[in-house]
């Protein structure tokens, strides 16, 4: 029974403490709903999908349908009524009812329709042209949502990181405390004089203002993670992780570049849309070409609404043919410059992006190389602090040596914490840079 009883507890108490973290792929998925950023992508992939409905309507037949009521005495009118309504008689042709002829009422009921049967395929041509943009809509969203990862993983380390330096802070504060108190027994003592304890008064000082701003720091990196992932967090609520070195593994930097030749959204996406031009400027080039329509009515013309009258129907089809296109000369010659232009902002991307390639590697490559030097220089900066408070308290060493040891201790702590936040974002950079950064990776999982 008792331990019944400690299970539930346990279990109470996990269930009580689990919704106040927050680990960072549930943090990523979070961004992939409530971002904004993500929700604009979505609604362009909407809006271009409702674009190829459009153009596939192009290839549907046109139906109207129409009901009128008009009156009047207008003598072509009157008398062309009559004749639709199939009421003309002999006494209508009498001079005086042709000058001055009675109101007439006429309620029309129409239905026609078109159909265009060839156009020289340019309906096709748009038809493709939307697809295309369909596509490029749809990588736009995977790299809007590869951003948005990257921006939470950048957010979410950088909380990581100011609660490391907080900690940091709080127990150089502490070793701060203990070389006020020693250094004030030793003045107390006569072993030192007033200017070590006022020099350890001043560091303390400095300590409990480094805290202060670590503190700030926090709900800056809390109000960062909030804006990347387009939600707040819950009252009390922290990263269920703790910020600590990982393991990465990163491609040669001629891979690097090629997989984001290869495989960058945004580069294929404009690779898209230069698909998409050039059925923009086939389109063009097809309006030059003839367009035969199809088109059918039926019409009944009554006196009253629901009869008394006649009927009558009508099909036809009809080819054009424009002999002087010059509009039509200035439109393919717009559309072939965007191509032109499509095609230039497709080689400015390739570019740009092997230089993000290069440049997100190099950084990579930089920060994990500063990782392994901070943490060498926080295992010496600790040693030599440990040597220099032996040596002081033996009095072998002056207080400014000691504070000077602290100093280099905390520098070393700090500098270690954020080589550990550079390599972890630096990553995530590499894998934007290259196209690969999503929910799955390992940065995001570790």
């Amino acid at each position: 029974m008792k331990r019944l009883l400690t299970i539930f507890v346990l279990t109470a108490t996990a269930y009580a403490v689990t919704p106040q973290s927050l680990t960072l792929r549930d943090a990523v998925r979070i961004a992939l709903d409530k971002n904004p950023e993500h929700k604009m992508a979505i609604a362009d992939v909407a809006a271009s999908s409702a674009g190829v409905e459009m153009a596939r309507t192009s290839f549907l037949p046109r139906f109207e349908f129409s009901e009128s009521l008009t009156k009047g005495n207008d003598q072509v009118y009157a008398f062309g009524t009559r004749l639709r309504q199939a009421r003309f008689a002999q006494a209508d042709f009498a001079i005086s009812n042709l000058n001055h002829p009675e109101p007439s009422t006429n309620f029309a009921t129409r239905l026609g329709g078109q159909w265009n049967v060839f156009d020289s395929f340019q309906n096709r041509f748009q038809f493709r042209r939307s697809q295309s943009l369909r596509q490029a809509a749809q990588q736009q969203l995977t790299r809007a949502d590869q951003d948005v990862i990257y921006r939470v993983v950048d957010a979410y380390y950088g909380l990581l990181l100011s609660l490391r330096q907080l900690d940091v802070a709080e127990q150089t504060l502490k070793t701060a405390q203990a070389i006020v108190d020693t250094t004030t027994a030793r003045v107390e003592a006569g072993t030192a004089v007033d200017a070590d304890a006022l020099s350890a008064h001043v560091m303390y000082a400095t300590r409990q203002q480094e805290v202060i701003r670590a503190r700030g720091a926090i709900e800056v990196a809390r109000t960062q993670l909030e804006t990347a992932l387009g939600a707040r967090l819950a009252p009390g609520q922290r990263p269920a992780d703790a910020l600590a070195e990982h393991s990465f593994t990163a491609a040669e930097l001629e891979q690097a570049e090629a997989r984001a030749l290869k495989q960058r959204p945004d580069l294929q996406a404009l690779a898209l849309q230069i698909v998409a031009q050039q059925d923009s400027v086939r389109s063009a080039k097809a309006a030059f070409g003839p367009r035969l329509d199809v088109f059918g009515s039926w019409e009944a013309n009554n006196p009253s609404f629901a009869s008394g009258g006649s009927w009558n129907w009508m099909t036809g089809a009809t080819l054009r043919v424009d002999l002087f296109p010059h509009d039509k000369t200035s439109k393919l010659a717009g559309e072939k410059a965007m191509l032109s232009r499509a095609e230039a902002a497709q080689q400015a991307a390739q570019d740009a992006i092997r230089l993000d390639a290069r440049r997100a590697w190099v950084e990579y490559d930089s920060a994990r190389q500063m990782l392994d030097v901070a943490r060498s220089a926080t295992k010496q900066a600790d040693e030599s602090l440990r040597i220099v408070r032996d040596r002081y308290e033996t009095g072998l060493t002056p207080v400014t040596e000691l504070l000077r040891a602290e100093d280099a201790a905390r520098s070393s702590q700090t500098n270690y914490w954020q080589a550990v936040y550079r390599q972890a974002v630096s990553y995530a950079a590499l894998e934007l840079a290259t196209g690969e950064l999503n929910e799955n990776s390992v940065v995001v999982n570790q």
